[in-house]
């Protein structure tokens, strides 16, 4: 079995790394930098779009995190990770809720775009406002997304909430800050934090 990941340590590569080290999988770090190597061959065969994280695995190519996380879990499935079938469908929705409507949402807010009434219809999530009352009550609702037990959407969906409140992409909430708060002490999510923060001096070099 081969297993690598191509990424950066000041990427979203940081989610498939704590996905990859929640299942206990054995993989190559492969590091590539945004202005050469991300953009180049030999990585272009692998993603044409230039972008990580993308992992490969047994010759597979996955790109995209929340595919990462939903196929590493479906992978890897003694870690325990993928839904249970009372959580099948919290475990999708929210997943792809953060893939599409968060993603979007907080894209377009830091760009300084805001659809107009007229366009909330185009744009998937509405408004900004209305994504955040949604995520605000799906994180609050369990301990976890899916459920009472933590899968891989929390990965993704977990990602998105810890970052949105370190750098003010979603407004500060208790419901967000105690979800967190838990993710945060997960051991791989420490484990996978301190790998990546050890290659930002590499690739600032």
């Amino acid at each position: 079995m081969t297993l690598t990941l191509y990424t950066n340590p000041m990427s979203r590569g940081r989610i498939a790394r704590w996905m990859l080290e929640e299942v206990g999988a054995e993989y190559e770090t492969v590091v590539l930098d945004y202005a050469s190597t991300m953009k180049a061959e030999p990585f272009l065969s692998i993603n044409p779009m230039g972008k990580v994280p993308t992992i490969v695995h047994n010759g597979q190519t996955v790109t995209e995190c929340a595919a990462i996380c939903a196929y590493l879990a479906e992978a890897f499935p003694d870690a325990d990770l993928a839904p249970h079938a009372n959580e099948r469908a919290a475990y999708y929705r929210w997943l792809f809720y953060a893939a599409g409507p968060v993603e979007a949402a907080t894209a377009n807010r830091a760009l300084g775009v805001v659809p107009t009434d007229s366009q909330e219809r185009m744009v998937g999530y509405g408004n900004f406002e209305t994504m955040v009352a949604v995520l605000e009550q799906a994180v609050g609702a369990h301990d976890y997304i899916a459920g009472d037990c933590f899968t891989a959407a929390d990965v993704y969906v977990g990602s998105q909430v810890i970052w949105g409140q370190q750098f003010d992409w979603l407004p500060k909430r208790d419901a967000f800050a105690n979800y967190a708060e838990r993710l945060k002490e997960r051991p791989a999510y420490i484990q996978a934090g301190a790998l990546d923060d050890a290659l930002i001096p590499v690739v600032k070099a």
